[in-house]
């Protein structure tokens, strides 16, 4: 904590450490360094961050601003292990210091040494660097500002998340369709407004979400392609001044694209925000299906049983069997939206280019990112393991939900619809009043609210041949569900191949 010494702040030891140190005669305080730093959340940027050094080296050498031997000293001391062997001969030679490891494997194995000067990855790398290999490790940051390295290195650190996250987000689709072609016969209500609509197959609900998560996928991938723009060459926000081949260096860290302006290069974090409300809205698909599945699973539905692996009890009620697994399912969406909203916040009255306040932006990703990463498997797993009664979800089907049925069997018979809704209804008005179900009324009862009521009405009373009637594509039909299974299942072949 900050003491006061007269008026002035206790300053802290000097910049030396600090990239930008030079300009200043004392050293910042050491409560402002706390605020500061940031190498406590970046350090989960060090692979990205040594993937962008390496290229930049390549860059550097290719314009002459690294020899040969300085480019392979600088690049094998950050991530080959050829460098041990390097080291070791010159000290012998008595030319330079031996090193136990090089810094890709300190990372690695989580020996690497963080110093009180190390305020984000940049400066934490590039000190080690030349601690490792001497003042060539100096050279590397030429041309290069930490405004574009930080952007080059979330954009490789999401790449490689948004690669994960799509496993993840197949998985849990195939899971669906797996289960959608296993149970196919299974029929259960269908909900609109949380009341029993229509019957419908089980799958059909399974599918609904499916394609909801195949969304997803597709917005993903679309997404990744704007993530896939290099900023490394914009420097603090000018450009590089040293003709460095940008277009080479994209290719070498596996862009697709480079910034074209170097000013919104460094300050743009749309990519992030991006990122930010495409995982919100698959929290949004995801706490929308963990709600079915809570209210499928309690004792007044009865429709789904959960695995006892992604459920918990009561500390207080030995009886109670909670689906904790979908609750945080659905709350973490809650904590997507609070990260998509602060960075939106901060973002939106920034000047152009890089500013402090953007320090910020890698918590807000990171931690949805490892949520959403954590949430997806335990989706996958609760729908895998849990149990569907399809006695119990056929027993739920009641007859009032064959009214839409019977108007359409009058609007075969060339009755306008609206006519043949209204008279649907009066039928299932009589039926209250008669305290009888629709499909127990007498044909000459039915006749007596439309002579258009035959014997043939009796067809409409059977559960099977409701569903059966929906062939058009994107229906709950046999036929229709079994067109999604398929589509889906393709879908995912390439997506996996």
């Amino acid at each position: 904590m900050e003491v006061r010494t007269g008026s002035r702040l206790k300053m802290g030891s000097g910049e030396e450490g600090k990239l930008w140190g030079g300009r200043f005669l004392t050293g910042s305080a050491k409560i402002m360094d706390q605020l500061n730093f940031s190498i406590a959340y970046d350090r989960k940027l060090w692979r990205e961050d040594l993937d962008g050094s390496i290229g930049y080296a390549g860059a550097l050498g290719k314009v002459g601003l690294l020899s040969k031997e300085e480019e392979k000293k600088i690049v094998d001391g950050l991530s080959q292990v050829e460098f041990l062997v390097f080291s070791f001969c010159r000290h012998l030679a008595g030319t330079d210091p031996i090193v136990e490891s090089q810094i890709k494997t300190e990372w690695e194995n989580g020996s690497f040494p963080i110093s009180p000067s190390d305020e984000d990855i940049h400066t934490a790398n590039e000190r080690r660097l030349t601690e490792l290999v001497g003042d060539v490790g100096r050279k590397l940051h030429v041309g290069r500002s930490r405004n574009d390295q930080v952007a080059t290195d979330m954009r490789l650190w999401l790449k490689s998340h948004c690669q994960e996250v799509k496993k993840e987000l197949l998985t849990l689709i195939k899971v669906s369709v797996t289960r959608a072609q296993d149970e196919i016969d299974v029929l259960m209500p269908g909900y609109t407004h949380l009341q029993r609509a229509q019957p419908i197959r089980w799958s059909h609900w399974l599918l609904s979400h499916a394609w909801a998560f195949w969304d997803d996928v597709a917005r993903l991938k679309e997404m990744v392609d704007r993530i896939l723009v290099m900023p490394l060459g914009s420097g603090a926000l000018a450009g590089n001044p040293f003709a460095i081949n940008r277009k080479e260096l994209a290719e070498s860290l596996g862009f697709s694209h480079i910034s074209p302006n170097s000013i919104q290069a460094v300050g743009n974090r749309d990519f992030i925000l991006e990122y930010l409300w495409w995982s919100s809205l698959v929290g949004v698909h995801l706490s929308r299906w963990a709600e079915d599945l809570i209210l499928f699973s309690t004792q007044e539905f009865g429709i789904v049983k959960l695995d006892d692996a992604f459920s918990t009890g009561s500390s207080l009620m030995p009886q109670k069997k909670n689906p904790d697994s979908l609750e945080i399912l659905r709350g973490k969406a809650g904590r997507f939206f609070g990260n998509l909203t602060s960075l939106y916040i901060s973002v939106k009255g920034l000047p152009m280019a890089y500013n402090k306040d953007l320090q910020d932006d890698k918590i807000a990703m990171m931690d949805t990112a490892e949520n959403l990463l954590k949430l997806l498997p335990v989706a996958s797993g609760t729908l895998q393991s849990l149990k569907i009664d399809s006695n119990r979800a056929y027993s739920l089907l009641s007859p009032d939900m064959l009214a839409t049925d019977l108007a359409y069997y009058l609007v075969r018979k060339k009755v306008p619809f609206r006519e043949a809704h209204g008279i649907s209804g009066k039928v299932v008005a009589m039926a209250e009043q008669k305290g009888k179900s629709i499909t127990t009324l007498t044909v000459e009862e039915l006749q007596s609210v439309c002579p258009k009521f035959d014997q043939d009405v009796k067809s409409v009373w059977d559960y099977g041949w409701s569903v059966e009637q929906y062939t058009a594509y994107g229906g709950t039909s046999r036929v229709s569900v079994e067109q999604q299974i398929q589509q889906l299942d393709s879908l995912l072949r390439k997506e996996l191949s």
